[in-house]
């Protein structure tokens, strides 16, 4: 799979009727449940905290 080019605009989470949405950029949007959402929250914060020990020509 080919490189994706990173965003660098964080996405807006916000809650309604018990679900979570994720909008990002170019209308990209995403509903969740509470449980989906704080899951994923917890691997982005891990994702990130590796990402940001790693170069950005690194292949791991």
């Amino acid at each position: 799979m080919g490189m994706l080019t990173p965003e660098t605009r964080p996405g807006i989470a916000t809650a309604e009727q018990g679900q979570v949405t994720l909008d990002g950029p170019d209308g990209v949007a995403v509903a969740m449940t509470p449980d989906a959402a704080a899951e994923t929250g917890r691997r982005l914060i891990e994702a990130a905290r590796i990402a940001a020990t790693q170069s950005a020509n690194d292949q791991n």
